[in-house]
């Protein structure tokens, strides 16, 4: 595969990312010709506005977000697996979601969501990011990860099944599914400043994450403050990665596949893949959200089942991959 120098991969991905903004303002089962953008009186404006825009700029943050969250991951740990949904972050994150929906505080204080997915997404990362410092192994850090999303599930399953009502337990699983359908601009003020702060604090890191390709030794060798990292990479992650689950719901393996992807386009060095995977994970989210919305049916997939229908045999082929190159 061609190699690409970072700034060219980025303008690519750029580029890619205006394409896919374009078409997802007109497409849906009402197209909007461009004519429509324009004409205020055209019944399909609202449409294009009012719904369409939120929706985009969601799924450019919410993208950005968990791409570069898994970019991170992956370099701090130094373990091609981690990523937020794979490793049980974004399953906390819900569990903290789900139980301000349980108790109706979400409906009188959205931002209470906001800040227990990311309570839940924090004591994730710090419990993960206890194990990696000791060297652990690949299949260490998966079982943690398996015993983060089993508690997490534990905890949404007993929350639906003493849920008081049918609506509050509709209202749950619609949002554990992961969607940008019926977003509004609330969303996008309530989840824009938490992510492009959380994405700041992870990019901070890069210089450390080159570093770290040495060992924890190497990286303090030259100058690096470990804690700080630890620290900026942990709150980075949750606010970023919380504040996705709580406008969006559950949306899996996009930390996981836009790394891989781009690893052999711009290099395996984890500073330089920070912002072409924060990019790399827009054009996916908005590819993926394009597509369930074209998709011939009554009514539209969700977007986190069309992601883990995507990601789960790509996490699967990774897997086949890495016991090759081990035997």
């Amino acid at each position: 595969m061609t190699r690409l120098r970072p700034p060219a991969a980025i303008a690519i991905l750029l580029a890619l990312i205006a394409a896919l903004a374009l078409v997802s303002l007109a497409a849906g089962k009402v197209w909007a010709p461009f004519s429509a953008w324009t004409d205020h009186a055209d019944p399909r404006w609202p449409i294009i506005f009012d719904l369409r825009l939120p929706r985009t700029v969601l799924g450019v943050l919410v993208g950005a977000a968990l791409g570069l969250s898994g970019a991170a991951m992956q370099g701090y740990t130094r373990n091609p697996l981690a990523d937020p949904g794979a490793l049980g972050v974004s399953s906390l994150a819900a569990l903290g979601a789900v139980l301000t929906l349980y108790l109706g505080a979400g409906a009188q204080a959205p931002w209470v969501i906001a800040a227990a997915a990311m309570a839940g997404a924090l004591a994730a990362v710090l419990l993960l990011m206890a194990l990696a410092g000791n060297a652990s192994s690949i299949v260490t850090f998966l079982l943690a990860g398996v015993v983060l999303q089993t508690m997490a599930g534990a905890g949404v399953a007993l929350a639906l099944s003493l849920a008081p009502n049918p609506w509050a337990v509709n209202e749950i699983v619609n949002w554990l599914m992961g969607s940008l359908a019926d977003r509004s601009v609330d969303e996008v003020k309530l989840a824009a400043p938490l992510v492009i702060g959380g994405c700041a604090l992870m990019l901070l890191t890069g210089r450390a994450l080159d570093a770290l390709t040495l060992g924890e030794a190497g990286a303090r060798s030259l100058g690096v403050d470990m804690t700080r990292t630890r620290w900026f990479l942990a709150i980075g992650v949750a606010l970023a990665a919380g504040a996705s689950v709580a406008v969006t719901g559950v949306i899996g393996f996009v930390g996981l596949i836009v790394p891989h992807l781009l690893r052999p386009i711009v290099g395996a060095r984890p500073g330089a893949l920070l912002i072409p995977s924060a990019l790399g994970g827009a054009v996916l989210v908005l590819a993926a959200d394009i597509a369930v919305r074209l998709t011939p049916a009554a009514g539209e997939v969700k977007l986190g089942v069309a992601m883990a229908a995507l990601g789960g045999p790509f996490f699967f082929g990774l897997l086949m991959c890495m016991r090759r190159r081990i035997a």
